[in-house]
């Protein structure tokens, strides 16, 4: 029997380096954490929130008194008390360093509207002053400069597009304030647009990403980042979205050398093909992006590009869909000649065209037929406005449908600049009644000027805002 147990012993022993070789064959982290971890920079903001009793005593101030709002108001700043006093607001973030000399890449988000942002190394106890160089709402990427005394960590980008599905990646970053916390995963999926604006083709990834990790590094197993760390489901468990570091090193680039950015333009609206508008079309498969409309003068109609064309390739290479040109254009420089292959009455034709600049935000002019001639843009309420476009510009709105006006600038000292009226935002009713033309709007103001006040509903990033604008009575 001892024998027996001596023999089971020993072939247990024999079996140890077998197991180790096992545990060999799945991916280590260890050195590859505390390699990257190094370039990867805790970042908090701070910035002045005005208390929301403040600006009710601001707009009770100017109210007429005869406002049906004031009543309102006034008992809404009984109910709750004393007036608040302004507030510093603080929010956390991540990012990582691309250069010794102290340049970080972290999201738009994390930093945009900020007063104050400091920056911690991973081994140091000072805070760092960052200074923003560049940022880009569109993709959500900003690019921020620390002086830290050179010769930092970094990390390099690497090639996203040539990630596949499956392959282990590793996130640091500052998760509910738990400074460089890792977690790994893998790439669950390429290519996820999730409705978070006009270029979203983003990495998915099951590796923990919470709030706090936004603007951290997604690294693969060679240690180069594939994506920034961006966004969450909420409700969700093992879902997380990083934009592509091929994207983001193209964006990245222009922000440090021009501290903005250009993109191309055609000047189409776009919609994407099904396979009965394929067919009928004579497309053996609905691939490439339909041609809703051609703006007057921009570059796409100097091109020759016409209504219910599709847009089936950019310089040689195919176009899948709507989103797939949109990114590939919006890559390319203004001034860049391309060459379209087009989809037209059964036969393709091949059209080259020199590219304009698109606007940030969609704030391009353009007629769509909604206002009457010359009154696409007008000015409102010291609001530059016009009618939303349909399709992606729509979309990117956050609208289901083309609807509202579209804000395009605000003269600082008018009533409306004084009521957080953003660029961007989308007007859709005014004292409770639509607004899709600017006349409309003119009406209800001038309709309006008796009372002082209208009332605006603001579409914002998807959000609905109310804001009331008081009115001089000349």
């Amino acid at each position: 029997m001892k024998r027996l147990l001596a023999l089971a012993t020993l072939l247990t022993l024999l079996a140890l380096p077998q197991l180790s070789l096992a545990k060999a064959g799945l991916p280590d982290f260890t050195d590859l954490a505390e390699r990257a971890g190094k370039a990867v920079v805790n970042i908090s903001t701070t910035k002045n929130v005005a208390g929301g009793n403040a600006q009710m005593r601001n707009f009770l101030k100017n109210a007429p008194k005869d406002s049906p709002f004031r009543d309102f108001f006034e008992q809404f700043n009984q109910f709750f008390g004393q007036d608040m006093q302004p507030r510093k607001q603080s929010s956390l973030g991540s990012g990582f360093i691309i250069s010794p000399d102290g340049y970080i890449v972290t999201n738009n988000h994390v930093v945009a509207g900020a007063d104050e942002i400091k920056v911690k190394l991973l081994g140091r106890e000072k805070l760092y002053d960052a200074k923003i160089i560049g940022r880009d709402q569109e993709t959500d990427l900003a690019l921020l400069k620390i002086e830290a005394g050179g010769n930092l960590p970094v990390l390099a980008f690497g090639n996203s597009d040539a990630t596949r599905v499956g392959e282990w990646v590793l996130a640091i970053g500052n998760p509910f304030g738990l400074s460089h916390s890792v977690t790994a995963g893998i790439i669950s999926a390429k290519g996820r647009h999730i409705g978070a604006g006009p270029f979203d083709s983003f990495l998915q990834t099951d590796a923990s990403i919470n709030p706090g990790n936004s603007g951290g590094p997604l690294i693969d197993m060679d240690g180069r980042v594939v994506g920034i760390n961006t966004a969450i489901v909420p409700n969700g468990q093992g879902i997380g979205f990083a934009t592509p570091a091929s994207m983001a090193e193209k964006i990245i680039a222009q922000l440090k050398d021009h501290k903005k950015i250009t993109r191309g333009w055609l000047g189409i609206t776009m919609q994407e093909l099904d396979e009965n508008t394929a067919k009928a079309l004579g497309l053996k498969e609905p691939k490439g992006a339909l041609v809703a409309q051609v703006i007057p003068g921009d570059p796409a109609d100097k091109g020759g590009v016409k209504i219910s064309d599709v847009i089936v390739s950019v310089g040689g290479q195919p176009i899948d869909d709507a989103s797939a040109l949109l990114s590939r254009i919006a890559g390319m420089r203004p001034g860049d000649k391309v060459q379209l292959g087009v989809w037209r009455a059964g036969k393709m034709v091949n059209l080259t065209m020199t590219l304009g600049e698109r606007k940030p935000n969609f704030l391009a002019e353009r007629d769509n037929g909604k206002d009457q001639p010359g009154e696409a843009t007008a000015n409102v309420l010291g609001l530059s406005v016009r009618p939303v476009a349909d399709g992606e510009e729509a979309q990117a709105l956050g609208l289901q449908k083309a609807q509202g006006l579209l804000v395009l600038e605000i003269e600082a000292k008018s009533q409306a600049g004084q009521v957080d009226i953003q660029p961007g935002d989308v007007i859709i009713q005014a004292n409770q009644s639509p607004v899709n033309t600017t006349a409309q709007l003119k009406s209800i103001v001038a309709a309006s000027k008796q009372k002082g006040l209208v009332m605006l509903l603001l579409k914002r990033q998807g959000h609905n805002l109310f804001r009331a604008v008081t009115l001089d009575k000349k």
